[in-house]
């Protein structure tokens, strides 16, 4: 009888895991989100209520921090730019971000950007831009320091982030000093994907006049932030080579990069892996932190590829 019982129960949490990861894949970012509020609460972080830096709806930020956090902390910020193929996403749907990363001395800035048609390159990295300079001139308001923020990006998010930090032109058009950007993490990040065989690619980038232009391993310069790029071997969405041939370019340039590859994880499982339950479990929260811990303190990071 116990052992039938015992049977039963592990059928339910084998049947509740696969109808997770189907939510997950169906609508991911939500369904993370409230399962990471549910399994691991509010980390006694708090958003602000949604900010607008443009006059279109998709030009938004949220603002995560700690409820004690002094206004006159000067603590670094963490700007993440949400992943979905420049179609998809929404910063409501990334609290956990801020719940997994506040805590450790951050503020955290969830950057909505346009998608589909109008946000066509170049304006998810205008778009981009004018969320920095929205830090750039509010953030100390929270207890940020606008002079030390760090670029996080997830998937088409993560070639946002890549982006403004090796095209000088685009933080420079809103007024943000290349110095404010004290280093870039890129999760499943896509970075040398033309020519565009896709039609995500096609639909963001086919009306682009330079369109090897648009590619972050063409535009990789000395001085760039330092860069640290988590792949997951098993991704096939963007495949790993990306983050390699970016890795590659940014060591021949000098700039101090270090990559992470996962030999289990695919194209989503970077993101999972800061989300309760699943934080913890593998090291990309560590390697994140750690890295962010480096540039906080301006040490360098020691350039690695695996």
């Amino acid at each position: 009888m116990i052992f039938w019982a015992l049977g039963i129960v592990l059928a339910i949490a084998i049947i509740a895991g696969i109808a997770l990861q189907i939510a997950i894949q169906r609508n991911g970012p939500a369904v993370l989100n409230a399962f990471d509020k549910v399994t691991g609460g509010d980390a006694g972080v708090t958003r602000s209520e949604a900010i607008s830096y443009g006059p279109d709806p998709q030009q938004r930020l949220f603002v995560l921090r700690q409820d004690a956090t002094p206004a006159d902390s000067k603590l670094p910020v963490i700007v993440f730019v949400h992943g979905g193929s420049w179609r998809s996403g929404d910063p409501d749907d990334y609290d956990f971000t801020g719940r997994t990363l506040a805590p450790s001395g951050y503020i955290v800035v969830n950057a909505g950007y346009r998608l589909g048609a109008k946000g066509a390159y170049p304006a998810m990295l205008e778009d981009g831009a004018a969320s920095v300079r929205w830090v750039r001139e509010n953030i100390a308001e929270y207890g940020g320091d606008p002079d030390h923020i760090i670029l996080v990006g997830h998937s088409a998010g993560a070639y946002n982030v890549a982006m403004l930090a090796l095209d000088p032109r685009w933080l420079a058009s809103e007024g943000v000093p290349a110095s404010s950007i004290a280093g870039v993490v890129g999760l499943s990040g896509p970075y040398d994907f033309f020519p565009f065989d896709t039609d995500s690619t096609r639909d963001a980038f086919g009306n682009a006049t330079d369109p090897e232009g648009t590619q972050p391993v063409n535009l990789v310069r000395k001085g760039a932030p330092p860069f640290l790029l988590i792949h997951g071997l098993q991704d096939t969405l963007v495949k790993p080579r990306n983050s390699q041939a970016l890795a590659r370019k940014l060591e021949g340039a000098g700039v101090e990069v270090k990559l992470e590859e996962y030999p289990a994880m695919d194209h989503n499982d970077p993101l999972l892996a800061l989300a309760s339950p699943w934080r913890g479990r593998r090291d990309v929260l560590a390697e994140i932190l750690q890295f962010a811990a480096e540039v906080r303190s301006s040490v360098p990071v020691q350039g690695e590829t695996r």
